[in-house]
């Protein structure tokens, strides 16, 4: 199937893919609800086909790619599930100390999407560690919708203890420098606000359309500076962020928010049709940027 962008989709049609992937309603729900809007041979099964990732249109730095090392490494949770994995990327050729980037990934674990973030990375000379939420249950599945089920399922304060336990451990790294930053998407990207409210030393926050901390007092914890990135069209997320934005400036805590226009949650995933070209290449520009003056500077 030819590869769609998200003005192919009737809006109401990715606010109905946005509950399916988030576990708010199963394939039987989106598709009797999507029915509504087929046109022709665009039928309900034909847009959830669409909408459905395709990782090899993900693939921007190449699993054996020269300039990198990556290898998947074993780590401990102590306070959550005990054993768990991630992916960790780093220049093939480290010389000195580099600093460190957490990423994590959306509510259906280490995807190859999330795998070529922590590469992309590794390409700029940053060591990048992915753990997987799912390793508890046997990890990634290849499957989204099982994938998403599977997150669903998860205890939830014992997968953010997994994450951060993730954190501790690229901070063991003999590669790393003593600064590290933080990036997630979706699900990940509320998990890095907690990471900023958990770790005094975390450097530089840059979550993507991430839900804000359940407690808002724990705001005042955060010491990083802060760069977040929304889509526009993204009612769920959005509707939080006047209380966010009110708590980080009681806080005094530096950020810089950016909301893309005419964009949908999900906007820098380049595996389905709500990736946007434009705004994942500046947004990722402006992080790297702000890791740049963060992290090295």
């Amino acid at each position: 199937m030819e590869r769609k962008q998200a003005s192919d989709f009737p809006p109401e049609v990715l606010k109905l893919f946005d509950s399916y992937v988030h576990g708010w309603m199963d394939r039987r729900d989106f598709l009797d609800k999507a029915a509504k809007y087929a046109v022709g041979t665009f039928t309900a099964t034909a847009m959830l086909e669409a909408l459905t990732p395709n990782f090899a249109w993900a693939q921007q730095v190449p699993k054996d790619d020269k300039r990198i090392v990556t290898e998947y490494l074993a780590y401990p949770s102590p306070n959550g599930s005990g054993a768990m994995r991630g992916y960790f990327a780093r220049p093939a050729n480290v010389t000195g100390k580099l600093p460190g980037v957490i990423v994590i990934h959306e509510n259906r674990g280490l995807n190859p999407y999330i795998e070529d973030v922590a590469r992309r990375l590794a390409t700029e000379n940053y060591i990048a560690f992915a753990p997987d939420a799912l390793w508890p249950l046997g990890g990634y599945p290849g499957d989204e919708q099982k994938a998403a089920a599977m997150y669903s399922s998860l205890d939830q304060p014992k997968r953010r203890e997994d994450m951060y336990a993730a954190v501790d451990f690229l901070k063991k790294r003999p590669e790393y420098s003593g600064k590290f930053g933080a990036v997630g998407f979706c699900a990940g990207g509320g998990m890095v606000n907690l990471i900023a409210t958990r770790y005094p030393d975390l450097a530089a926050a840059a979550p993507y359309y991430g839900d804000i901390p359940p407690n808002l007092a724990d705001i005042a914890k955060i010491k990083a500076p802060m760069l977040l990135h929304y889509a526009s069209n993204d009612d769920r997320i959005n509707g939080r962020w006047p209380d966010f934005e009110a708590a980080l400036k009681s806080a005094a805590v530096k950020y810089e928010m950016h909301r893309y226009p005419g964009t949908e949650h999900g906007f820098h995933n380049d595996t389905t049709p709500r990736y946007n070209e434009a705004a994942a290449k500046l947004s990722w520009s402006r992080t790297l940027a702000f890791y740049k003056e963060q992290l090295r500077g």
